[in-house]
C-alpha cells in the first residue's frame, strides 16, 4: 500500500511540477474553493493570512473611538477574547485568498471546501428539483444540515427544495463585492444557532467599513472558445470612522457566463453510447422506434372515440407493427435507422439527443448590489444597517420532451397521453369536433394513413412517437434576494458587552418552464391539424404558443430575525475570566412554494408545492472557563421552541489543552437537530412521483380482468408524498478530537477526527411498495361493485401504517364492472426512520516561509478523509456510502468521495505574486448502496459494460490546477493573469445511469475537467 500510495504521490507531483516550481502555493487558503485563508485552531495558523480584524462579531461595527478592539468573536462562540485560538475546528478564507484563487462568487468560495460532501449542489446540476440554486453539504450530512449566515444571521431559504423537500439557502445569491471573509466552522453547533447546524454552519462576513473608490474587471474563455465570462465590479465608500464616527459605502458586481454543451467536449462527455470503449449502448433514439425524438413516426392503431386523440388502442392494428417517419428519411439530418423485428418493423431518423441538447453549464447572468452605514452614537455605543440585493438568471436547457406523458399528480387518468398513447385522427376540420362528418372536413395530412381509411376512419388513426423539438424545453430561473439588517452593539460599565441584531430577507423565484403541452392545446391542435408534425420547423410561434406555452409561477421565501445577546466577565481563574454569555432569539419564516401545474392540466409536469408559516423562539447560553493557562472549557446550550408545537434543547462542551506553546488538544461534544422543512411538515406540502407498475403479476387481478388486457398493462403509479404534521425532528450527536501542532513560528498544522450520528432521519413513504401491495391484495375477492372492491383495497392501504392513503382511483373496467379497478396515485406519508453515522479525519497545515528578504513562499493545505458514511434501515440492513456513488437519491447524484482537498501555494516577490491552487477529489465507485443492492464491491457496479461485466466500476481520482500571476504596478493599480485548470485535466469517465443529463460525468465533483483549461485576465483599481 506504501508503494502504491508513493508512485501515486511521485505522479501527482511530476504532472504539476511546472506549476510548483513556479510557485506553487498560496495565500492562506485552502480546500475551500477559493483557498482557505485561515484555520482558526490556533494564532500560528494565521501567520500567513491578514489579521486586523480577522475575527469580529457578526454583522458589527467598529469599536467605539473608531479602532478595532484587540478582543474578537469567532463563528462558534458568543464571547469576546483577546485570541482566536478556539476548541473548534473553524477554516477562514479571506478576500484576498479568493482573489489569489481567482473564485469571483461566494457559491464557487464556499463549495470547493474539502468538508462539503454528499448532497452538494452546484449549477451544473440542471435536472434536480432546485436546480439552479447551489449549496453546501459539510461533513456529509446534506444541504439542509449546514446551517449558512451572512454577518451571523439566517438568510431566506431558496424557495424551491432540494429533492421536492431539503430546504436550503442560495449561495449564489449572496453577493461577493463587499466579503472580507468566510468563516466555515466544521462542527455542530445547534447549541448556539438552533436548528439545521448539524454539520456546520458557513458564516459570511461582510466588511464593516471601506473608504475610497476601488473597481475591478475580468474576461475569460475557454480553450474551446465556450464558458466566456466577465464580470466586473466596483466599490465605493465616504466616511472617517474614527474621527468623523460613521462610514457609508456602496457597492455592485455583475457576471455572465457562457453556456458550455456536452456536445463541444466531445467523447465520451457527448454521448449515451460507449461501445467504441467496451461499454453498451443506451442511446435509444437511434435504434428503436418508439423513443421519441423532433422527427416524428407513427404506426396504425385503431380510435374508440374519433373527438379524443387519447382514445386510441393499446394493441397495434398490425404483427409486427409498421411504422412510417413523418419526416421525409431524405431531410433526416443524422441519417436513420431501421428495425425489423417480430415487433416492430420501419424506418426512422436517428438521433443522439445527449450530443444535440445536453448543456454542461447553462449561461448565467448575475448582478448585484450592496450598501452599508455604520455609524458611532456614543463612547460606549455603536450601530449599523446594511441592505444587499441580487438577481440572478440561469437558463437551462434540456432534452425535448415527448408528446406521451403521464397525467398530472392528482389528475384523471383519462388525461395520460401515454398509456396506450396519443393518436392523429384521419379526419380534421376547423372546429376540432365530430371532424369525421364535420361539412369541412379534410384528411389529415400528419396521418400517413389516412388516405387508406377514409371510409373506416376508427382503424387508420396513427399512435404518435414524438418529442417537441421546435421549442425549448427546459427553464428559466430568476431568482432575487433582497436583505437588510442592522443592529446595535455596547459596553455597560466597562464590564458587560451586550448587542441586539434584526436582519429581514426575502426570496423570489421567478420560474418560467417551457417544452410541455398543454393537454387541451394538444388536443386541439391535433384535430384542427394546426401543428404541423411532418415539418414542426414551419409552425408559426402562434400554434407553439397555443399547444406549449410558457409556465410561470411565482414562489418565495422570508427570513425575519431578531437577536439579542449580553456577556460578562464573572470571577478571574488561572487561566483568565470566567466569561458568561446569554441571549435570545426571534424568527418568523414563511415559504410560498406556488405549483406550477395548478389545473392538472399538464401532463407530465410536476404539481410540487409547499407553504409554511412558523414562529420560532430560543434561548441560548455559553460559558468559558480558562481554569489553567493550559486548559479551557467551555460549555453552551440552546432551547429552541416551533409554534409548530416541537421544542428541542440543544447543549455542547469542549476543551483546549495545550501544554506546550507548540502542541493543542481540542475536543467537543454536541448535540443538534434539525427542524422538519415545509414540505416535510405542513399538509398543504406535496411532490409526485411515477413508477412504473405491472398489475398483469398478479394472478387473481389479470383474472379478474381477463377480458380487457389493456387494464392489466404495464401502468404508471403515482406516489404523493404529503406534509406531516406529527414529523419529528432529526436529531445528531457528535464529538472531536483533534490536535494543533505548531513546531516552528512558520509552520502549523493540524488533524481533527469527528463522529456524527444523525437519528429520526425524515424520510419519504418507506412503505408505499407495501401499500400498492395491500391494495392489490383484494383483489381476488368478490364485490357488488367497483366501488365497493376499491372501498376494500383502500382500506387495506390504510391500515398498512398511517399516512397512507388512496389518492386516485381509475375507473371501473368496463369488462369487469364489480373487478378491483386500478389505483393511479397513492398518498404516502413523511416518516421518522433509520440513521445515519458518518465519521471523518479532517488535516489543515499553513506555512509562511521568508526565503530572502524579497522572496516570501506561503502555503496552506485543506484535507478530508470521510472514515465512513453508513445508513442503518430500521429493518436492521447497513448501506456504506463511502467512496461510491451513494447515495445516489440525493438529487445531485454525486456520492461521497472518500477524500477532498485543496492546496494553495504563494511565491510573493515583491510586486509580483505567483499563485497555485490545486484540487483533489479522491477515486470513487460507480456502486450505490441505496439502488437496491448493499453490496458496494464492483460486483454491484450500476453500469455493466458490454460483456456484463465491471470494467467501469471505477471513477479515477481527479486532480487540477489553477494558475494565476498578479502584479501591483502601484499601490492604485494591479493587473492579473489566470490559467484554470492548467494542465487541462479531464474529468473521470463515470457512466451515469442514474443522471443521464449528467453523461458520464460527476457534475458535484468534476466540471472544471469537462470546462477544460481556461483563460482569464483582469484588473483592478484603487484609490
Amino acid at each position: 500500500m506504501l508503494d502504491m500510495n508513493q508512485r501515486f504521490v511521485n505522479a501527482r507531483l511530476l504532472s504539476g511540477a511546472a506549476t510548483l516550481a513556479l510557485a506553487v502555493l498560496s495565500t492562506p487558503a485552502l480546500a475551500q474553493a477559493g483557498p482557505v485563508t485561515e484555520d482558526q485552531a490556533s494564532s500560528a495558523d494565521q501567520t500567513d493570512a491578514p489579521t486586523t480584524d480577522q475575527a469580529t462579531p457578526a454583522g458589527q461595527t467598529p469599536s467605539a473611538g473608531g479602532a478595532a478592539e484587540p478582543e474578537i468573536v469567532v463563528t462558534g462562540s458568543l464571547l469576546r477574547r483577546d485570541h482566536v485560538e478556539t476548541a473548534l475546528p473553524i477554516t477562514v478564507i479571506t478576500s484576498e485568498s479568493l482573489e489569489a484563487a481567482g473564485i469571483t462568487n461566494t457559491a464557487d468560495a464556499v463549495r470547493q471546501a474539502a468538508a462539503d460532501g454528499a448532497g452538494s449542489i452546484g449549477v451544473g446540476f440542471t435536472s434536480g428539483f432546485s436546480a439552479g440554486g447551489s449549496a453546501v453539504s459539510l461533513r456529509n450530512l446534506g444541504v439542509s444540515s449546514t446551517l449558512l449566515l451572512v454577518n451571523g444571521l439566517r438568510s431566506a431559504n431558496f424557495p424551491l427544495s432540494d429533492d421536492g423537500h431539503n430546504s436550503y439557502a442560495d449561495l449564489t445569491s449572496i453577493p461577493q463585492v463587499n466579503v472580507e471573509r468566510i468563516e466555515v466552522l466544521k462542527d455542530g453547533a445547534s447549541s448556539l444557532y438552533g436548528a439545521d447546524a448539524i454539520g456546520g454552519v458557513v458564516n459570511i462576513i461582510t466588511r464593516r467599513e471601506f473608504n475610497g473608490l476601488e473597481v475591478g474587471g475580468e474576461a475569460g474563455v475557454t480553450q474551446k472558445g465556450d464558458g466566456q465570462k466577465y464580470r466586473v465590479k466596483a466599490l465605493a465608500g465616504i466616511g472617517d470612522y474614527e474621527g468623523q464616527g460613521w462610514n457609508f459605502y456602496l457597492g455592485g458586481e455583475y457576471e455572465r457566463n457562457g453556456k458550455i454543451t456536452a456536445d463541444s467536449r466531445g467523447f465520451p462527455f457527448n454521448t449515451l453510447d460507449l461501445r467504441a470503449i467496451g461499454g453498451t449502448d443506451n442511446n435509444r433514439a437511434d435504434d428503436t422506434l418508439t423513443t421519441p425524438t423532433p422527427d416524428a413516426v407513427v404506426t396504425r392503431v385503431r380510435q374508440t372515440d374519433l373527438n379524443n386523440p387519447l382514445a386510441g388502442s393499446v394493441a397495434n392494428a398490425t404483427t409486427p407493427a409498421v411504422f412510417v417517419s413523418l419526416t421525409p428519411l431524405s431531410n433526416c439530418r443524422f441519417g436513420t435507422f431501421s428495425e425489423n423485428t417480430s415487433a416492430r418493423v420501419g424506418t426512422a431518423c436517428a438521433h443522439d439527443l445527449t450530443r444535440e441538447y445536453v448543456q454542461i453549464l447553462p449561461p448565467q447572468e448575475r448582478y448585484a448590489g450592496v450598501a452599508r452605514l455604520s455609524y458611532r452614537l456614543s463612547d460606549t455605543i455603536e450601530g449599523y444597517v446594511e441592505g444587499s440585493y441580487s438577481h440572478n438568471k440561469v437558463d437551462i436547457t434540456l432534452l425535448p420532451r415527448g408528446i406521451r406523458q403521464n397525467q398530472a399528480f392528482g389528475g384523471s387518468p383519462a388525461t395520460s397521453t401515454t398509456n396506450p398513447g396519443i393518436v392523429l385522427p384521419v379526419y380534421i376540420c376547423s372546429a376540432g369536433v365530430n371532424c369525421a362528418t364535420a361539412a369541412d372536413r379534410q384528411l389529415n395530412p400528419n396521418n400517413p394513413f389516412a388516405a387508406a381509411f377514409a371510409n373506416d376512419p376508427a382503424n387508420g388513426a396513427a399512435r404518435i412517437y414524438y418529442s417537441f423539438g421546435d421549442v425549448k424545453a427546459g427553464s428559466v430561473r430568476i431568482n432575487e434576494l433582497y436583505r437588510i439588517t442592522g443592529g446595535l452593539r455596547g459596553t455597560i460599565a466597562d464590564s458587560w458587552d451586550w448587542r441586539v441584531d434584526a436582519g429581514y430577507s426575502r426570496d423570489d423565484l421567478k420560474l418560467t418552464q417551457t417544452g410541455f403541452a398543454n393537454l387541451e392545446g394538444l388536443v386541439r391542435a391535433i384535430n384542427t391539424g394546426s401543428y404541423n408534425f411532418r415539418n414542426p420547423s414551419a409552425n408559426p410561434q402562434s400554434v407553439r404558443d397555443s399547444v406549449l406555452p410558457p409556465i410561470t409561477s411565482l414562489s418565495n421565501s422570508s427570513e425575519l430575525t431578531v437577536d439579542a445577546s449580553i456577556g460578562h466577565a464573572l470571577v478571574d481563574l488561572p487561566g483568565g475570566p470566567l466569561q458568561l454569555a446569554v441571549g435570545g432569539q426571534y424568527r418568523k419564516e414563511k415559504l410560498t412554494n406556488r405549483s406550477a401545474n395548478p389545473d392538472l392540466a399538464v401532463p407530465g409536469l410536476s404539481t410540487a408545492q409547499a407553504y409554511g408559516n412558523r414562529d420560532v423562539w430560543a434561548a441560548f447560553f455559553e460559558l468559558n472557563a480558562p481554569v489553567l493557562d493550559i486548559l479551557e472549557l467551555t460549555a453552551s446550550g440552546r432551547y429552541d421552541h416551533y409554534s409548530e408545537g416541537f421544542s428541542h434543547f440543544s447543549p455542547k462542551a469542549s476543551f483546549k489543552f495545550q501544554p506546550i506553546r507548540q502542541v493543542s488538544i481540542r475536543g467537543s461534544y454536541s448535540e443538534g437537530f434539525r427542524a422538519p422543512t415545509f414540505a416535510e411538515a405542513n399538509p398543504l406540502s406535496s411532490f409526485s412521483g411515477f413508477v412504473g407498475f405491472n398489475p398483469g403479476n398478479i394472478p387473481a387481478f389479470r383474472a379478474a380482468h381477463a377480458a380487457n388486457a389493456g387494464y392489466f398493462a404495464n401502468y404508471s403509479i403515482g406516489r404523493g408524498f404529503v406534509g406531516n404534521p406529527d414529523i419529528e425532528p432529526e436529531t445528531a450527536k457528535s464529538y472531536s478530537l483533534g490536535a494543533v501542532f505548531e513546531p516552528t513560528r512558520w509552520l502549523t498544522f493540524t488533524a481533527d477526527y469527528f463522529h456524527v450520528k444523525k437519528e429520526n432521519l425524515i424520510v419519504t413513504g418507506p412503505l408505499a411498495g407495501a401499500a400498492i401491495d395491500a391494495y392489490y391484495s383484494v383483489s381476488g375477492q368478490t364485490f357488488a361493485s367497483a366501488a365497493a372492491a376499491s372501498a376494500a383495497g383502500c382500506a387495506a392501504v390504510a391500515a398498512v401504517a398511517p399516512g397512507y392513503s388512496c389518492n386516485v382511483i381509475d375507473g371501473a373496467d368496463p369488462s369487469a364492472l364489480n373487478a378491483l379497478p386500478r389505483l393511479l396515485v397513492l398518498n404516502a406519508p413523511y416518516v421518522n426512520a433509520n440513521f445515519d453515522v458518518v465519521t471523518g479525519l479532517q488535516f489543515t497545515a499553513a506555512a509562511n516561509v521568508p526565503i530572502t528578504d524579497e522572496l516570501r513562499w506561503r502555503s496552506r493545505l485543506d484535507l478530508q478523509e470521510t472514515l465512513k458514511f453508513d445508513r442503518h434501515l430500521d429493518t436492521g440492513q447497513v448501506q456504506h456510502f463511502t467512496g461510491t456513488v451513494g447515495p445516489a437519491d440525493l438529487s445531485s447524484g454525486g456520492g461521497t468521495p472518500k477524500w477532498r482537498g485543496n492546496w494553495q501555494n504563494t511565491l510573493d516577490l515583491g510586486q509580483f505574486s505567483l499563485t497555485a491552487t490545486t484540487y483533489f477529489v479522491g477515486k470513487m465507485k460507480g456502486v450505490a448502496a441505496d439502488q437496491g443492492n448493499l453490496d458496494t464491491s464492483c460486483t454491484a457496479t450500476l453500469y455493466k459494460d458490454a460483456s456484463g461485466g465491471n470494467s467501469f466500476c471505477k471513477i479515477r481520482r481527479f486532480l487540477y490546477t489553477d494558475l494565476n500571476a498578479t502584479f501591483d504596478v502601484n499601490e492604485n493599480f494591479s493587473f492579473y493573469m489566470m490559467i484554470n485548470n492548467v494542465t487541462n485535466a479531464r474529468a473521470p469517465l463515470y457512466a451515469n445511469v442514474l443522471y443521464t443529463t449528467q453523461p458520464n460525468y460527476l457534475a458535484s465533483w468534476h466540471i472544471p475537467g469537462l470546462v477544460g483549461r481556461t483563460f482569464r485576465a483582469g484588473a483592478n483599481f484603487r484609490f
